[in-house]
């Protein structure tokens, strides 16, 4: 049995369309379909439409619903942890990413001695501005922080149960589920697809927390940022040390006429800067390693429904 795992936030005009193309996939897969929906604290209806609609649908489901919204990467770990099946998928609830490419994965999982298959864009139907800072963020993870990750980046991801457990076991807050999963390693096939044109609603995916998502990523995943502020530093004071002869030299000519100005100046622009970059970095990683340690759950699920042949819990 397949289980496939939707989160669902903000989508309430896509339902409609998301439950047809589920209970195609069920077809396909003469029933042996299993779908998580994780409704991640949405503000909209979006509960109170899979609990009404699921009763009567073709396939076995859970309805998952979360006490508050907590990220899809939190939505996608909670809908992997109430799935009982021997494989599992995510998919988007939006179907930018095209359905069938759920049963392409199933098919690499069930047929070849693979643990994980990760859907890769070979293009996508955004806005200009959107595909450039994508391929230029990811052009930069792949070459500093993990080379494997595909250039386009990864948004839906198949795997196997043993996979799955392990996956779980890393119970990390503020990361990204993506470079987890080939931290991992395991054994890994590429599947590729075209991104579609969203049809309905509105992506929340913010510009705050596409920031978010940049700063966990790489964070989590390496010692870069304190290895480049080490460098600046002291790069920076090298800089600074010249900086002082040219101003030692021009003030023993007489070209200084302020007493202490250009030293002043010197010093508070120039290594307040780097003292308040180094900080911010530095605390970034304390506060992330602050938050491991008080062992809240990653995610709540205040509702848990079974539809089917699974019982209502």
């Amino acid at each position: 049995m397949l289980t496939l795992v939707i989160p669902v936030y903000r989508n309430e005009g896509n339902l409609a369309d998301l439950l047809v193309a589920v209970a195609g996939l069920n077809v396909q897969l003469e029933n042996t379909l299993e779908v998580v929906f994780v409704v991640d604290g949405s503000p909209d209806r979006c509960y109170e439409i899979l609990r009404d609609q699921l009763p009567s649908q073709p396939f076995r489901s859970k309805l998952v619903l979360l006490s508050r919204n907590f990220g899809s990467f939190m939505a996608i770990r909670t809908g992997l942890q109430h799935g009982c099946g021997e494989r599992f998928a995510v998919m988007a609830a939006d179907l930018q990413e095209p359905p069938e490419l759920v049963l392409e994965m199933n098919r690499v999982l069930a047929c070849q001695d693979i643990d994980v298959v990760v859907g890769v864009r070979e293009s996508r139907q955004d806005p200009w501005p959107s595909r450039m800072a994508s391929k230029i963020f990811w052009g930069l993870y792949r070459r500093y922080v993990i080379p494997e990750i595909p250039p386009g980046g990864v948004d839906m991801f198949a795997c196997s149960k043993a996979f799955r457990d392990t996956l779980l076991t890393l119970e990390e807050r503020h990361s990204s589920l993506i470079s987890q999963i080939f931290w991992l390693g395991y054994r890994r096939e590429i599947v590729t697809y075209t991104r579609q044109e969203r049809i309905h609603g509105k992506s929340a995916w913010t510009f705050r927390k596409k920031v978010n998502y940049l700063m966990d990523s790489i964070f989590s995943f390496t010692d870069l940022p304190i290895r480049l502020v080490t460098r600046v530093g002291a790069f920076g004071s090298g800089l600074a040390a010249l900086f002082g002869i040219f101003t030692l030299i021009a003030k023993l000519n007489g070209l200084i006429e302020v007493p202490g100005y250009a030293m002043i100046m010197l010093t508070l622009t120039f290594l307040g800067c780097l003292n308040l970059l180094g900080l911010g970095i530095v605390g970034s990683y304390a506060w992330r390693t602050y938050e491991n340690t008080k062992n809240r759950p990653l995610a709540i699920p205040m509702r848990v429904e079974g539809f089917g042949d699974m019982n209502e819990q």
